[in-house]
């Protein structure tokens, strides 16, 4: 895509270093996900911190989300095997948890990419939640 590194953000930070911090934060108590929303607030004019950071708050939100659904199938799974006595079902509470594991890992993958690319000063849209994205920052 085109390099959109030049200029500054509402905040007085270069454009590429704001894209970046709205990934990179996120490794920090999610403080990403508090200043991509104050970019969006603040920044009506840059298209590089704006899409970065609109994509920062989706790919939180589905986090979040696959967590939550993640973490509810584990306990009514673990009700069953309490009820039923039955270690088979134990082994689906494992399988969840892997599955967990494996999708947290890609979500933390696509964080990685998207940040070097919105260093580098280009919009990177990761699979499914970039399209969102690119609609919600314009």
């Amino acid at each position: 895509m085109q390099n959109m590194s030049a200029g500054k953000t509402a905040l007085g930070l270069d454009n590429n270093v704001g894209a970046l911090i709205c990934y990179v934060g996120n490794v920090v108590c999610a403080l990403g996900l508090i200043y991509s929303i104050v970019v969006m607030v603040t920044d009506k004019t840059n298209k590089l911190p704006r899409f970065h950071a609109m994509q920062s708050i989706l790919l939180s939100a589905a986090s979040i989300v696959l967590y939550i659904v993640g973490v509810i199938l584990i306990m009514v799974i673990a009700m069953l095997s309490a009820a039923t006595g039955s270690s088979a079902i134990g082994l689906l509470s494992f399988l969840v948890w892997l599955v967990m594991i494996v999708l947290g890992l890609g979500l933390f993958v696509f964080m990685i990419i998207a940040a070097i690319k919105a260093f580098q000063g280009e919009i990177y849209k990761i699979p499914v939640i970039g399209n969102f994205a690119e609609k919600f920052s314009s």
